[in-house]
């Protein structure tokens, strides 16, 4: 079987670089755009976690089974022999049809990053529970329904992916060229299957909690309707027959509406038992008791009395 030279994807026919030598404009600034989405969407997520110096309330599997399909998607996006050929053409176009030709792949290097970034924040600011004799936790929230150990192999499982993920995708590129259209297929399925897959055991982990904790509201209403509207735009590019690259970022925007509107209503209610005690105890104050005397005490008629005859 003949081997790929390592150096092969830069030297791409000239021919082969005239679809990218005229950028279309509005689909560059459409991509552009989505870029940003991208990025600006995962910031709220980061942020929540620095700020509460805690990832409580998200599932370790969730953060996992998210790194990975986002390794997949990047590894798809690298092998596909359509992005070869956008990396090799860059030495023969111009700069803004280069860029517009590797947004595809940034893109998914953007998702990937921001995933990453949510696992290492994930794995440093995980919640430690003082579990010594003599201690108590103020509420049952505290409890963490995972422990430290499972954070730990949940990462090592999510960093190992990638390696070997790599690896393989390196020696396919050098010793196995035919085979890369195989690879990239797999890697987009297996990426497509995780990530419907890494939303269940976070709706369990907040259905438990009662309540968000670390994990991000804007984050989710920003996604949820960007995940839609994503899909209907591969839909009217690839119809009815291209159901299986739409259809999966329809049934994710459906499960993240739904871990949306449960991590709303808890946060609701959460927010309304945190006022209760405090209402109730003003409403008591105010409303009369058993023990309230039904006449002012002696001391007060006497100085009423003199507020009356001083006017």
């Amino acid at each position: 079987m003949k081997t790929m030279d390592a150096f092969d994807i830069f030297q791409a026919p000239k021919s082969s670089c005239d679809e990218f030598a005229s950028p279309n404009i509005p689909n560059f600034i459409l991509s552009v755009t989505v870029l940003v989405g991208i990025l600006i969407s995962y910031l709220p997520q980061h942020v929540r976690i620095v700020s509460r110096r805690s990832s409580e309330g998200l599932s370790p599997y969730f953060v996992m089974l998210g790194t990975i399909s986002a390794s997949c998607a990047l590894g798809n996006i690298l092998v596909l022999p359509a992005s070869q050929n956008a990396v090799s053409c860059c030495s023969a176009i111009g700069g803004l049809a280069c860029a517009s030709a590797l947004l595809g792949i940034a893109q998914i290097a953007i998702q990937w990053c921001c995933f990453f970034v949510i696992m290492l924040l994930f794995i440093i600011f995980f919640p430690k529970i003082d579990t010594s004799e003599g201690s108590t936790l103020d509420s049952p929230f505290e409890a963490h329904p995972h422990r430290w150990q499972d954070a730990v192999i949940t990462v090592g499982v999510a960093m190992g992916h990638f390696i070997i993920t790599f690896i393989i995708s390196i020696v396919i590129f050098a010793r196995y060229p035919s085979a890369l259209q195989l690879w990239a297929n797999l890697l987009g399925g297996l990426s497509a299957i995780l990530a419907i897959m890494q939303y269940f055991p976070q709706i369990w982990t907040t259905w438990k909690l009662k309540a968000a904790k670390s994990l991000s509201i804007p984050m989710m209403l920003i996604q949820t309707p960007g995940a839609f509207v994503f899909a209907t735009s591969l839909a009217l590019r690839y119809g009815l027959q291209g159901w299986s690259v739409w259809g999966v970022f329809i049934v994710t925007g459906c499960l993240q509406g739904c871990l949306l509107a449960m991590a709303i209503i808890f946060e609701l209610q959460n927010r309304r038992d945190s006022n209760g005690p405090r209402d109730a105890s003003m409403q008591s104050e105010r409303d009369p008791s058993e023990r309230t005397p039904l006449l002012d005490s002696p001391t007060s008629l006497e100085n009423s009395g003199r507020a009356v005859r001083g006017h």
